[in-house]
């Protein structure tokens, strides 16, 4: 029932309000409702200021049509009044002769001051700032979703948390597209509120001396008086409402409410505050000045200075206090305590000491982020990455950072404290120095954090710190899965197809295949970024073609032929498979050049051939990189290892496939170059 209330609420407000425009209604009436519209006005006021961020109070583009309707309503049934009856009600006779003392000259100037507040210094700044961030707001969305997609992809969020935040950036572009047409409603009632009130003036004027007979000055006193009053009752909640359309479209983002927020960065500074107050005191000793005053004021905010100087020596000392105990206990000097120091991680990320704060535990909690990286790489390789050991250097730059895998650097960057990664082409405004993306190579720019909004602002891609370096770590995790996977792994995951499928293993370990040879098989898929997390299947194949071979090449490619599907699908969009082909006579030139080797496969061409070869490979990769799009190549299954070895060489990340593995799966073929050389390659 109080659902139903609430729901009927609004649209019977509405209807209301449209009935007023027609329907006559008495002065006390009006009254009520005079009153109504102010107290609304300043709740949605303090509301405006209270919110922490705009998308909080995303029904105000609404509210505000909703109150600018309900104001010219207002006008309408007053004028009607006053025009008609010479009375208007209490609460305009009070603003028409208490507000400015029963003086017309007073109310009129007023009344104009009211208008040019309103017009020309709130309301159009508010349609500005509301065009401008609209427009913004709009051009940052394609970069805002690219983030969403590449946490998504490096595993920091969830598909939850992904459509949650989606969703925020079109609330967010809806917002500022219906604050930019919200704020003409604000315009076009103060233009409506000028006219309406000289419309009243001369009505009345003429009504009072053609219809009553009276004399120029008691028309006047009569009817301009209530006019003004009229307007003033009907400007002061524009004006409540115009400030906080001002209020809500030049708000940041921040997690905090006005208050607190205005508070908190205006006490930031001491030597303000101090600068301030000794201004205010000399001020007081200028002859003709009230000193007590300038006094008062001088000594708040000298005493604010000091209270704030307290403050942070007090944290001063609490932190060099904590410095002091860390630095009096002791390093573990036994047995154990060496042998786990001199341990060497699979996984490790130093940190600078400035960075240490990326893993105190708050809610973009470095190690939290981590688990979620773990989580997604074990659901996409399949395999399980080790705990990541996370410690701090001192021996490491501020700002920098070091991921080690198998104590061996793979990686390092920078993450400054108190700043975000902004990126995108348009940043020589925006403070800070430039740098490198690690994982993409897109150029950037480190800015201050309070920068973040102007920078989104202006379209760029703004990203947290910590999800810098855990996408730096993801990449470097994917890249080196085969280091990564231990004996040790491989027997857990053995056990656990054990569980389910206990032929597949028993026909494959330990024999005719061992621990140490399905290791070597498994990291030489995840060597080429193939998942392994369809372990049954892989075991079958290797357990057929064991029985003939135990030659690890053929082993991977008996593996890979057998998840030809799922490889094909991480390389396709959609059914559609870009490929490019071999020349039918240089792939035959090729397949007669092959050597078996202690290492696989080879091919032995001349260097001219190898090099017109991986050019014109170079060449098609090119073209379809500018295009936007991602090909594969393909060959014959016997020749698929040793061209995939000279391709990861020269040119990497682009996948090699077989003919077997890409009609394995029902998915469109497209051919996109076909690779030629001019010369005879020599068998």
């Amino acid at each position: 029932m109080k659902r139903n209330l609430v729901m009927l609420a609004v649209p019977v407000g509405v209807v209301g309000i449209i009935l007023l425009l027609v329907v006559p209604i008495p002065a006390g009436l009006l009254d009520v409702l005079i009153i109504l519209n102010i107290l609304f006005a300043l709740v949605i006021l303090l509301t405006s200021m209270f919110v922490k961020k705009p998308l909080d109070f995303s029904v105000f583009p609404s509210l505000l049509l909703v109150a600018t309707l309900f104001r010219l309503g207002i006008n309408v049934a007053s004028t009607r009044l006053v025009l008609g009856n010479g009375y208007a009600g209490q609460v305009i006779e009070a603003f028409g002769h208490v507000a400015v003392g029963g003086s017309l000259i007073i109310g009129a100037v007023i009344f104009l001051i009211l208008v040019v507040i309103q017009f020309v210094v709130v309301t159009k700044g508010a349609e500005r700032v509301a065009e401008v961030g609209a427009r913004f707001t709009l051009d940052a969305m394609p970069g805002k979703q690219m983030a969403i997609d590449a946490d998504l992809n490096a595993g920091l969020i969830t598909d939850v948390e992904a459509r949650t935040r989606r969703a925020s950036v079109s609330a967010e572009a809806d917002f500022y597209g219906a604050m930019d047409g919200a704020s003409k409603f604000v315009k076009g009632d103060a233009i409506a509120g000028i006219i309406i009130v000289i419309i009243n003036a001369v009505g009345g004027l003429a009504i009072g001396m053609a219809m009553h007979g009276m004399e120029i000055g008691e028309a006047l006193e009569t009817y301009t008086i209530l006019t003004i009053g009229d307007g003033l009752v009907t400007q002061i909640p524009a004006l409540l409402m115009a400030v906080s359309t001002g209020m809500i479209v030049t708000r940041s983002n921040v997690e905090e409410d006005m208050g607190s927020t205005s508070s908190q960065q205006l006490t930031q500074s001491r030597q303000a505050l101090m600068i301030a107050g000794c201004a205010a005191i000399v001020m007081a000793l200028i002859p003709g000045m009230p000193i007590l005053p300038f006094i008062i004021v001088g000594a708040v905010l000298i005493i604010a200075s000091q209270r704030i100087k307290a403050n942070d020596a007090k944290k001063a000392a609490d932190a060099e206090a904590e410095e002091i105990a860390a630095a009096v206990v002791p390093p573990g000097d036994t047995t154990e305590d060496l042998i786990e120091q001199m341990r060497v991680h699979a996984l490790e990320i130093q940190l600078a000491p400035d960075l240490v704060d990326l893993v105190s535990g708050a809610s973009d909690d470095l190690l939290a982020r981590v688990r979620a990286l773990r989580r997604k790489i074990a659901f996409d390789l399949g395999v399980v990455v080790p705990p990541v050991r996370t410690r701090d250097s001192v021996e490491l730059p501020a700002g920098s950072y070091v991921i080690r895998i198998a104590g061996v650097e793979a990686g390092r960057g920078v993450a400054p404290r108190g700043k975000v990664l902004a990126l995108g082409d348009n940043l020589d405004t925006l403070p800070g120095p430039a740098t490198i993306e690690p994982v993409f190579g897109l150029a950037g720019k480190w800015i201050p954090g309070e920068m973040r909004h102007s920078a989104e602002m202006m379209g760029a891609t703004v990203i947290d710190r910590v999800s810098v370096l855990v996408t730096h770590l993801s990449s470097l995790v994917t890249a080196n899965a085969a280091r990564l996977l231990t004996r040790e792994d491989v027997r857990v995951l053995t056990e656990g197809v054990k569980q389910v499928n206990p032929a597949a293993v028993d026909e494959l370990v330990p024999h005719p295949l061992s621990l140490a040879e399905v290791q070597r098989v498994l990291q030489g898929l995840l060597s080429e970024q193939v998942p392994i997390n369809d372990l049954p299947r892989i075991y079958e194949a290797l357990s057929l073609r064991a029985k003939a071979s135990t030659d690890p090449e053929g082993l991977i490619e008996a593996a890979r032929q057998a998840l030809g599907p799922a490889i094909t699908s991480r390389h396709s969009e959609g059914t559609l498979l870009r490929v490019m082909m071999i020349d039918p006579m240089l792939e035959q030139s090729m397949l007669e050049s092959m050597r078996p080797s202690e290492l696989g496969t080879q091919l032995l061409l001349e260097p001219q051939a190898l090099e017109a070869i991986i050019g014109s490979v170079k060449e098609i990769a090119t073209v379809q990189e500018a295009a936007g799009r991602s090909a594969v190549l393909v060959c014959a299954p016997a020749l698929r290892p040793a061209i995939r070895r000279i391709v990861a060489a020269q040119i990497g990340g682009l996948p090699v496939l077989s003919y077997q593995e890409v009609t394995a799966a029902n998915v469109d073929i497209e051919t996109v170059g076909v690779v030629r050389v001019t010369a005879q390659i020599p068998a």
